[in-house]
């Protein structure tokens, strides 16, 4: 089975269930398979580490996660209109990747999710999608063939899934599930498709 990797940082947990809820999406494509996987935090104090294997949630990623995936879905919580600092740290440490070009040709999507209706929802999608061009991959959005585009009040944009939490922990709403689970769909139908022309 090939494999999409749904990488993401989750602090209040908001972005780990569109992450969830994505791999959901990747899975429903016959012969795909989701690969979920976290980032530490990182820490304001240098000597701080991280354990090895976080106490819950997704195992944290590596190199090999990115090599070895046919897609990527990319996720963060917005900070300031950016992505979280310890995805990006993450996504930094990629050069070796970025020399190689391992990354070249695989298609990819972004999502994320804020605390407030003007938080920066878009300004992060695209700061997450830059490294991904520097990459070489095949970027993908959401298309306003999706209905739940056109209906949502929370969250939703042509460039990839997001939502509007409200640090209440209320669930996706219907159409914020229905555009992270046709994310995860759509990367995972472009990875099949590409992999059959190889």
């Amino acid at each position: 089975m090939s494999e999409v990797l749904v990488l993401y940082y989750s602090q209040s947990g908001s972005t780990a269930e569109m992450a969830r809820t994505i791999a959901r999406g990747i899975e429903e494509v016959n012969g795909m398979q989701a690969r979920l996987r976290t980032v530490p935090a990182v820490s304001t104090v240098c000597e701080a580490t991280e354990a090895s294997v976080p106490d819950t949630g997704a195992p944290y990623a590596d190199l090999h996660d990115l090599e070895e995936c046919s897609g990527l879905v990319l996720g963060s919580p917005t900070h300031f209109g950016n992505m979280a600092a310890s995805l990006k740290h993450f996504i930094d440490g990629s050069g070796s990747l970025w020399m190689s070009g391992a990354m070249i040709g695989k298609p990819a999507a972004v999502f994320t999710s804020t605390a407030s209706m003007h938080g920066g929802q878009e300004s992060t999608l695209l700061s997450m999608l830059v490294p991904l061009l520097h990459h070489g991959m095949v970027l993908m959005g959401l298309p306003y063939s999706e209905a739940s585009l056109h209906q949502t009040t929370t969250g939703g944009t042509p460039y990839g899934a997001s939502r509007l939490n409200n640090n209440d922990s209320s669930p996706l709403d219907e159409h914020e599930k229905a555009l992270c689970l046709a994310l995860g769909r759509r990367v995972a139908e472009t990875a099949q498709k590409l992999e059959t022309t190889k």
